[in-house]
């Protein structure tokens, strides 16, 4: 039950994140929905691409550490964002171009090792079901406003939007 409720926003914030990631790339959205096993790599690149939880991966230096000439103290706060490193072009080619059909292993949408989220073997399972049956029962969905006319949330904890005005 626990696992439920508290994947409760993340898990609706990346459904509709997802939904707009989909409709924005037609061609991409219709190779998905003509192999239905292509959801799961699509939802592992979704998760990398529209990283939600930033805000989760702050950590307390446990040792100095020394990054590009900078040190951090052992003691003190590190927010690690996952954004940032999920587009990294060191470990992901073109990391700002979705693409569902490349390998987003690696992506740290979850977390990091024994930081990483309990329940995401269930929010992927949540999304691949709700985005697979999201153009099942409605195939000509698409949104009325432009994406950049999306009003994001206020920065804090979980990123998304509030408001998808669609039409089909």
């Amino acid at each position: 039950m626990s696992l439920l409720i508290a994947g409760h926003e993340t898990t609706a914030a990346m459904i509709s994140l997802g939904a707009v990631t989909l409709m924005e790339n037609p061609d991409q959205l219709a190779a998905i929905r003509a192999n239905p096993e292509a959801i799961t790599p699509a939802v592992e690149e979704l998760l990398r691409f529209q990283s939600i939880a930033d805000s989760a991966n702050l950590r307390v230096a446990t040792a100095d550490i020394e990054i590009d000439d900078v040190v951090i103290k052992a003691g003190e706060g590190v927010l690690i964002p996952g954004s940032l490193a999920n587009r990294d072009a060191g470990v992901f080619t073109d990391p700002d171009v979705f693409d569902p059909s490349r390998d987003a292993g690696g992506h740290i949408a979850f977390g990091y090792g024994r930081h990483q989220c309990l329940g995401q073997n269930l929010a992927r399972l949540e999304l691949q079901i709700a985005l697979t049956a999201l153009w099942q029962r409605i195939p000509t969905l698409r949104m009325t406003v432009p994406a950049e006319e999306l009003a994001p949330r206020p920065p804090g904890a979980i990123q998304g939007i509030d408001a998808l005005p669609v039409t089909w």
